[in-house]
């Protein structure tokens, strides 16, 4: 993605091609992957023109000069159909959501919105009104959700890069079973203004690339305060870290029983413990920590489903649902405020816990995903239901809200096992730079998946 930019901003390449080859794998690969819900040709085209033209001129677009970006179909864009991957909702906005805004003030191309599970409201994006999602490491498989439809646009080449959002995973996850890079900031960094909501004390919006780097570039874009959306911490640019380019010194945390608990499959365990032992080699301080608050909770469904629950009050039981959403749905109508209040007392605990954990390690590191696989239509994983199994590293980081990182490991598998590195509040460049270094090392890497 970097070097398409750099060659577009010097006139090597022009930002139409680089957009019309996107395009076309895009439009030949929807009957495979289903991967969008729209592919926005002609404005691409007409946007791409545009950065031409600028280039052309001698104007600098941006860092993100002719780059096309594909946009999970929950955030606006102005003139666009809104779904949210529902059966009913369809809202065109006449304003973009701030992201968007920001990624085509660095120069970027939207060339279209993806698929994902309803509503946000799950992790496999098998969609009842839009059809499955499709795994491009194996088509028969889901690619985790609910952005998948945006992993499956990187790891397939169909886009330089792409937008999801990530309430209990919902980035991460996607990223480790489609084997890209995804980044889950701390909550409050990206902007919320024009995404629909999911949990919206829970809700982040993030980038998904096949590099670190690729993901560096557009966290860069888009953080930073937005006085429009209350959730927005008044916080200043992110700077570049200082943290060196390799991982001398770095004090690696491996909480338990989270680990050993996790209903994991052999395959990821062996490639975590080897990754762990390569960490180690390279110079990494590596400890195990009793941390046995930091573990996946019943409390953490209330909240989503309190939040979710006011979301939908205005539409639940007057207009269509999928039958999964909708069975999803009727439990969060049924929290109470004791519980909701429970869970946020248990939400204070685990923010304290964490931040008594970061007094003593720089990162803490987990798998992404306790399975790889999930196989379009099962409702399990080896006889674990498939939420618990696929969420089970990935949600607490969202209650804690603190940032996140999931890289592919290089080692065997279809996909690659992932691993999560996970940092303090606000420490996404430290996150970013300890990726880099990840991948400078061998340890982390993108293998292109063998569909389409």
């Amino acid at each position: 993605m970097t070097d398409t930019a750099a060659a577009i901003r010097q006139g090597e390449m022009s930002a139409v091609q680089a957009v019309s080859a996107a395009l076309d794998r895009s439009e030949s690969s929807q009957d495979t992957l289903n991967a969008y819900t729209l592919i926005d040709r002609e404005s691409a085209l007409a946007r791409a023109e545009t950065i031409d033209e600028m280039v052309s001129q001698g104007h600098d677009p941006g860092p993100l000069a002719g780059v096309p970006i594909a946009v999970k179909d929950l955030i606006d864009q102005a003139g666009l159909p809104t779904t949210c991957g529902s059966g009913f909702y369809k809202r065109i906005p006449e304003r973009s959501a701030t992201v968007v805004e920001r990624l085509e003030a660095a120069g970027a191309v939207i060339i279209g919105r993806t698929g994902l599970h309803e509503f946000a409201y799950g992790f496999s994006s098998e969609n009842h009104w839009f059809g499955p999602v499709r795994n491009p490491w194996d088509t028969q498989t889901s690619p985790g959700g609910s952005s998948g439809g945006s992993a499956v646009a990187v790891a397939a080449g169909l886009a330089a890069a792409a937008i999801g959002t990530d309430t209990g995973g919902s980035v991460r996850v996607p990223a480790g079973m489609c084997g890209i890079v995804g980044l889950k900031v701390t909550h409050g960094r990206v902007p919320l203004t024009g995404v629909f909501p999911l949990a919206p004390s829970l809700d982040t919006v993030g980038p998904l690339g096949r590099s670190v780097e690729d993901v560096a570039l557009l966290y860069a874009a888009l953080a930073g305060h937005d006085p429009d959306d209350p959730w927005s911490a008044p916080r200043p640019p992110p700077m570049p870290d200082e943290a060196p380019a390799d991982l001398s010194g770095i004090r690696v945390g491996l909480p338990q029983p989270w680990i050993a608990d996790a209903p994991a499959t052999p395959n990821v365990t062996t490639a975590f413990a080897t990754a762990v032992d390569r960490i180690s080699d390279a110079g990494a301080a590596v400890t195990e920590l009793r941390a046995p608050v930091l573990v996946p909770s019943r409390h953490g469904g209330s909240i989503v489903g309190a939040e979710a629950a006011k979301v939908h009050r205005p539409w639940f039981g007057s207009r269509p649902y999928g039958p999964a959403v909708a069975e999803r749905l009727r439990g969060a109508f049924d929290v109470t405020i004791d519980q909701y209040i429970d869970a946020l007392e248990w939400t204070a605990k685990l923010r304290n816990a964490t931040a008594a954990i970061f007094g003593d390690v720089d990162l803490l590191l987990t798998p992404t995903v306790a399975a790889t696989r999930k196989l379009i239509g099962e409702p399990t994983i080896d006889g674990v239901p498939y939420r618990r199994v696929l969420s089970w590293f990935s949600s607490p980081v969202n209650h804690m809200g603190v940032p996140a990182l999931s890289v592919p490991l290089h080692t065997p598998g279809t996909p690659p096992p992932s691993l999560q590195l996970v940092a303090p509040w606000w420490a996404e460049n430290r996150l970013l730079a300890v990726g880099r270094a990840l991948e400078n090392l061998g340890i982390a890497t993108f293998s292109p998946p063998p569909v389409p």
